[in-house]
């Protein structure tokens, strides 16, 4: 046989395997049903625009008077607040609606305020421990208890980070403390703040997908991740269990998961009035004892589908929850719904099966938990904020009926990473293509990436724009606007 012959039969060869490769395998339409709860919706487009245009205002106001104006706002805050701080309020109660109303007003001022005092932390961390403590009293089921939470402690945090935005780098407050949650466990510290083991990380990672699980929820949040801290009680060295869909349930150093992208996290507690705590005060650190050695003799993958009630692979939310329920603390005390049909359908393509269920940005609400402390970096907020615009408007395009595609012609090299991919997790390596995820799923996710990144794209060069015609970074909702724009041009 000639070198050419030779040359033919082995690109035949080749061709014919591309082909067979190429075939699509056919789609099990497996039957899901998403939450039947309406999502929150603000629908505030005009007080928005209004605090906008008090900004511009302010901005343009003598200093002096500005401070003076502010000064006296804040001082009827405070007093609105110090006559209920130590009384039990409901949700329904106009206390919360009043101060809402009182803070937004004021945002806007102190954002132009050349110096800025940080009143506005302090209120807001008042405020989330007045919540946190009401909310021990409240059914979290409900819708009112639901929404006064996630308008306080969303909406004001929301709030806040637009003054820290409008704020010179060298005033840039990146941790902010709220409740020193008293803990008998081993403690360490972690970017200054004081941590037990036993404490819950929640967090915001910097990949797309990231950015869609914090969005993706009937209560659009800011966390996409959680992460349950071990700490040795000989050594005091920490560590993070969690679960990652590249490698399922891993054990991860300090210095590994800062490493790990974070735009923002929230270090949250137990309370140590639980009655469970009360009787076992090392609870929480026997609940991580436990995960730590179970996630270093078991291997546990990704749990796409994230179903809590089965424990044999494991999402995020479900390591921390799964470990204090072993010892009677049963987080999430309500359940997190995804409700709408097309943020549903895009995460079924990834392999969600469960749309009642437990998402790290809920955990924030859990009356059993205390918010310690809060952290965020001033170079990556803004992106963080650019990042929830990008997905909002993706996700209403997905409610508009925007399917995630994937290109067919690389279905044959995707299989064959696909291929190696489970050859390196059979030797207990992580591969290219996550486990529990096949080659059409992996490509979607690239089609989902290519999307996001391209809206992302234009985006910022229209936010350059806003920001040399305005002079200032825009604020969420313009982001919204211009993220909208960009896709449509």
């Amino acid at each position: 046989m000639t070198i050419m012959k030779k040359i033919l039969l082995f690109l035949l060869i080749i061709a014919g395997i591309y082909l067979l490769l190429l075939i699509p395998i056919p789609q099990q339409n497996k039957e899901f049903f998403n939450a039947t709860k309406a999502p929150f919706i603000w629908n505030q487009d005009k007080l928005w625009e209004t605090l906008e245009i008090k900004f511009q205002k302010a901005k343009n106001t003598p200093s002096k008077k500005l401070d003076s104006i502010v000064d006296k706002l804040t001082v009827q805050a405070d007093i609105l607040l110090y006559d209920f701080e130590n009384k039990i309020s409901s949700p329904e109660d106009s206390l919360y609606n009043l101060i809402e109303r009182s803070f937004f007003n004021i945002t806007p001022l102190i954002a132009a305020q050349e110096n800025k005092s940080d009143w506005y932390i302090h209120f807001y961390n008042r405020v989330r421990k007045k919540v946190k403590s009401d909310s021990r009293f409240w059914d979290m089921n409900t819708s009112s208890a639901r929404n006064t939470s996630y308008r306080i402690l969303y909406g004001m945090r929301a709030a806040v980070e637009e003054v820290l935005l409008q704020t010179n780098t060298n005033d840039f407050i990146s941790t902010t403390y709220v409740t020193n949650e008293p803990s008998a466990t081993p403690s360490a510290s972690i970017l200054g703040i004081d941590v037990h083991s036993g404490d819950l990380l929640v967090s915001r990672g910097g990949a797309e997908v990231s950015a869609f699980i914090s969005r993706g929820n009937d209560y659009p949040g800011n966390f996409s991740h959680v992460a349950l801290l071990h700490i040795d009680k000989d050594t005091n060295k920490p560590y993070l269990i969690e679960a990652h869909i590249e490698k399922g349930v891993a054990i991860a150093t300090i210095d590994d998961y800062l490493k790990d992208k974070k735009l923002r996290f929230m270090v949250m507690r137990p309370r140590a009035d639980l009655p469970e705590l009360k009787l076992n005060p090392m609870l929480p650190h026997k609940a991580s004892t436990y995960i730590y050695n179970l996630s270093q003799t078991t291997h546990i993958p990704y749990d796409f589908k994230m179903d809590y009630f089965d424990a044999s692979s494991m999402f995020c939310s479900e390591v921390g929850s799964y470990a204090y329920k072993r010892f009677g603390i049963k987080l999430w005390e309500f359940k997190s719904t995804i409700s709408s049909k097309g943020i549903a359908e895009w995460l079924h393509v990834f392999g969600v099966e469960n749309f009642i269920t437990q998402m790290p940005s809920d955990l924030e609400y859990d009356p059993m938990l205390s918010v310690v402390a809060e952290w965020r970096n001033k170079e990556v907020l803004f992106q963080d904020h650019i990042d929830n615009a990008v997905m909002d408007v993706l996700i209403t395009n997905a409610n508009q009926g925007k399917k995630l595609d994937y290109n067919l012609w690389a279905l044959p090299i995707a299989r064959l990473i696909k291929g190696y991919s489970y050859v390196l997790n059979v030797f207990g390596k992580a591969g290219v293509i996550p486990e529990g995820m096949d080659a059409t799923t992996a490509l979607k996710n690239n089609y989902f990436v290519d999307q996001f990144q391209s809206l992302k794209i234009t985006t910022e060069a229209n936010i350059k724009t806003f920001k040399i015609e305005n002079g200032y970074l825009p604020p969420y909702w313009q982001l919204i606007k211009i993220a909208e724009k960009s896709l449509h041009n």
